[in-house]
């Protein structure tokens, strides 16, 4: 068969999937936490969503901004969960080449959605210290669309190439992706041409997100802290500080396990295939499981909501 063939029968045929290469004698366990974290997520998120819509007095910038985390959390674990436990569960590794190209489209995007929010977030918290008495005029619901807005298309326009230049290389030689999703280093790994611009553009995604999000936090954090330090007691900057806890936490748990995935794909080639994919679920699972725990345990507002709600259940 022709190279032409090969690459016309590939490029329209479908994707094997492996889940975690080396690692098949024990998928079935693997898929124990997993199950268990993705149940939390939806569980956590959901409850989130649901608080925030059934209180009034919740209707403000900084929990429209944590129900727009909470709603790209449960769209970034909903596009990998599912297809990985029927990989694990009922060795269903097959996938569209289009469905692949759509689902690569769609983590990516809702990653960058998620940091996106989590500066939202942290410019809600830098008008709340900084400003407090203009909070209102300067985060008006018309604002808050607007940001929200900026974050989607942000994320989606700069996802667009990904599958766009993925669709375009000739796969020839294989078409066994070793990982559980169709990540896009894992994808364009697979093609049997120069793929410099796809590698070069995911480097230049990642950092100029990364980078860019992290510098507007930053700055968030050094006007905030300016503005923590001004203050005349010490019990006054330990609650105003306190108040941005969640938010931070929200951040560790989200940039930490990104960040060391994206360069242990790109770098660590001497580490083990398994633990590379590890690390790549790890970013996909924990954060949307660990956001609504953290503020529903963090922010008094939302856990007192609950607790109202469940004891009215009760009796």
């Amino acid at each position: 068969m022709s190279d032409s063939n090969t690459t016309d029968f590939i490029n329209s045929s479908t994707f094997i999937l492996l889940g975690i290469p080396g690692l098949e004698a024990v998928h079935i366990w693997i898929s124990i936490p997993f199950c268990a974290m993705y149940a939390i997520a939806l569980f956590g998120n959901f409850t989130i969503l649901f608080i925030v819509k059934r209180e009034p007095s919740l209707h403000k910038p900084m929990f429209y901004f944590l129900c727009m985390l909470a709603v790209t959390d449960l769209l970034i674990s909903t596009s990998t969960m599912p297809k990985m436990l029927s990989i694990f569960w009922f060795n269903s590794r097959e996938i569209s080449f289009s469905a692949c190209l759509t689902q690569m489209y769609f983590v990516h995007s809702f990653s960058a959605m998620e940091s996106g929010s989590l500066v939202a977030m942290a410019f809600d918290r830098y008008v709340a210290v900084c400003h407090p008495l203009r909070h209102s005029t300067i985060l008006t619901n018309s604002v808050v669309v607007k940001i929200g807005l900026a974050v989607v298309l942000r994320s989606g326009i700069l996802t667009l190439p990904y599958p766009f230049l993925a669709s375009r290389w000739p796969y020839c030689s294989t078409n066994i992706i070793p990982h559980f999703y169709c990540r896009h280093v894992a994808v364009v790994n697979l093609a049997c041409a120069d793929i410099s611009i796809s590698s070069y553009y995911g480097l230049f995604n990642l950092f100029f997100v990364i980078g860019m999000d992290g510098f507007f936090i930053t700055m968030s954090y050094t006007q905030i802290l300016r503005a923590i330090f001004r203050l005349p007691t010490k019990d006054a900057r330990l609650k105003t500080f306190g108040t941005c806890i969640s938010h931070l936490c929200a951040i560790l748990a989200l940039y930490t396990p990104d960040f060391l995935s994206s360069l242990s794909q790109r770098f660590g080639h001497n580490v083990p295939l398994h633990l590379r994919i590890l690390f790549a679920s790890v970013y996909l699972v924990v954060p949307p499981m660990l956001h609504p725990i953290i503020y529903g345990v963090r922010t008094k507002h939302i856990r007192g909501r609950l607790l109202q709600f469940l004891t009215q259940k009760e009796t």
